[in-house]
């Protein structure tokens, strides 16, 4: 499939890593380093913007490296870019560390994955079908 893309960063275009990657990579376009303090937050530019197709969304998820070594993670993780979004790509980083840390120009803060999904319709009833689990929600099919 090929997706339009305007790259305003000097950075290449993000790609899988390896053949069988399911996320492309994404890089903070800025001009200098941002040191994010505990618990604090920035919205960070990525040069990217992008048209989806329609039935299409990309999907905004962490980098386990980034969440492993330097603690930071993303607020809105999954985030979802709608296909009739024109804007630019800005990742919400949020640094769950103890410490500061460092996000440097060209950096890989996120990955892109981008999926097919369905539109719905709902349908009324009074009743569900019946199931095994139930009403049993969060861990209630752990082992015991």
């Amino acid at each position: 499939m090929k997706i339009k893309i305007i790259n305003h960063s000097p950075y290449p275009l993000p790609e899988y890593a390896t053949p069988l990657s399911a996320g492309m990579d994404l890089r903070a376009h800025i001009p200098g380093i941002i040191t994010l303090q505990p618990l604090e937050r920035a919205l960070v530019p990525t040069g990217l913007f992008i048209e989806l197709p329609a039935g299409y969304e990309a999907q905004v998820r962490p980098r386990s490296g980034m969440a492993a070594r330097k603690g930071i993670g993303i607020l809105n993780s999954p985030g979802t870019i709608d296909a009739d979004y024109r804007g630019e790509i800005g990742i919400i980083l949020v640094n769950l560390s103890g410490q500061a840390a460092e996000i440097v120009p060209g950096e890989r803060i996120a990955q892109l994955v981008v999926a097919s999904h369905q539109r719905v319709a709902w349908e009324p009833v009074e009743q569900l079908e019946e199931t095994e689990r139930g009403k049993g929600g969060f861990g209630s099919t752990g082992h015991k």
